[in-house]
Parts: structure tokens; sequence; C-alpha cells
């Protein structure tokens, strides 16, 4: 079974940083992309940023410039590195990963459970 957990969430004021960190375990074979996505309250899911294994990057345009997105292959690691950090970006963030389980046949999305990052003075 193929399990997200992230960690790093919490409050901080305008301006300030976080870092979120999202790690796949289980029975994995391969995993051929992973990211970040958020859900404010009211709102539709949107993508943050997502990095493919090959390091091919895709970040919205509303965190460009702020948010940078790394990985760690090995160790079936994603980071979000969020900076200058605004009110507007206060929501649930999960994280996803297209996942090649072992004894599957094809690539699956996976769910972390969300972490609450709330940006407030």
């Amino acid at each position: 079974q193929v399990k997200l957990v992230e960690s790093g969430g919490g409050l901080v004021q305008p301006g300030g940083s976080l870092r979120l960190s999202c790690t796949a375990s289980g029975s994995i074979l391969a995993i051929n992309i992973m990211g970040w996505f958020r859900q404010a309250p009211g709102k539709q899911r949107e993508l943050v940023a997502t990095i493919t294994s090959a390091g091919n990057l895709n970040l919205s345009d509303s965190v460009k410039g702020r948010f940078t997105i790394t990985s760690d292959n090995a160790k079936k690691t994603v980071y979000l590195q969020m900076n200058s950090l605004k009110p507007e970006d206060t929501a649930v963030y999960y994280c996803n990963a297209r996942v090649f389980p072992s004894g599957g046949t094809s690539y699956s999305p996976y769910w972390g459970q969300g972490t609450q990052v709330t940006v407030s003075s």
C-alpha cells in the first residue's frame, strides 16, 4: 500500500516562510511526478507546483518567484519552500504523487492527508 505523509504546515505572518515536506512509502516501483495542490475554504483544489522524476517543473503563476519545489528521488520526498507568503496562500496543502505500485499495471495518483498553512498577522 502506498502512503504519502506531509509535514511542515503551520501559522506564519505575511512575508514569512514555511517549508513543506512529503514522503512516499510502501510498495513502490517508481514515481514519475510529485507535487503540491492546495484548497482554500469554499474553493476548488488547485495545482501549486509539480516536479517530474527528470526534474521538469510546473508552477502556478500565483506562486512563481515565491515558491520553490524540489525533490529527492532516492528518498521519495518532495519539498515546497514557500517564501514571501501572503494571506491568500492560506489553504490546506495536499501532496500528490503518480506512483507505479508493486503488482500494479500502471501509474496511479495518490494523495496525502493534507497540512494546514495559515498566513495571518
